[in-house]
C-alpha cells in the first residue's frame, strides 16, 4: 500500500494531490412561485411582490426575471380560498437568502402557498419539422 506523496510549497500548507481551490462558485439561481390571497387588490399585490424583491436584493441577491400570471382558480380550496393571484420571480442569491425569504412568507399572512426551487438548466429536444 502506497500513500499519496505530500508536497510542501513555500508559505502554503501541505496538500495531497491537487491544490486546494480557494475560489467560490457563483451564486445559485432560484425560481419562486407565490399564490397570493384573492382579497388583495392589484396595487396591493404589486406592493407584496416588491417587498419580496426587496428582501432578495437586501440579502445580496439579483432579480433575473419576474412574471405576474394573474388571478386563477385553484384546483382545490386553500384556507377557504377558491382562487389566488399567481406571481413568479427568478433570482440569483446566496443560499442564506432562502431562510430570510421563507421567514418573509411566513410572517406575512398574504401568501396562500409559495414554492422556491433551484433552477436547473433545461435542454429541450428539437421539434421535428412537420411535412
Amino acid at each position: 500500500i502506497t500513500s499519496p506523496k505530500l508536497t510542501a510549497r513555500p508559505n502554503l500548507p501541505l496538500y495531497v494531490g491537487r491544490p486546494i481551490c480557494y475560489s467560490f462558485p457563483s451564486m445559485p439561481i432560484y425560481e419562486t412561485v407565490m399564490v397570493i390571497k384573492p382579497q388583495f387588490s392589484d396595487p396591493e399585490v404589486v406592493e407584496l411582490i416588491d417587498k419580496t424583491k426587496k428582501v432578495i436584493s437586501g440579502e445580496g441577491g439579483e432579480i433575473l426575471g419576474e412574471d405576474k400570471w394573474g388571478r386563477r382558480k385553484l384546483t382545490y380550496p386553500i384556507r377557504q380560498a377558491r382562487e389566488g393571484f399567481y406571481a413568479y420571480i427568478k433570482f440569483q442569491a446566496p443560499t442564506p437568502t432562502l431562510g430570510k425569504l421563507s421567514h418573509h412568507f411566513r410572517v406575512l399572512d398574504a401568501f396562500l402557498r409559495t414554492l422556491t426551487v433551484e433552477a436547473k438548466e433545461r435542454k429541450l429536444a428539437p421539434v421535428a419539422a412537420k411535412k
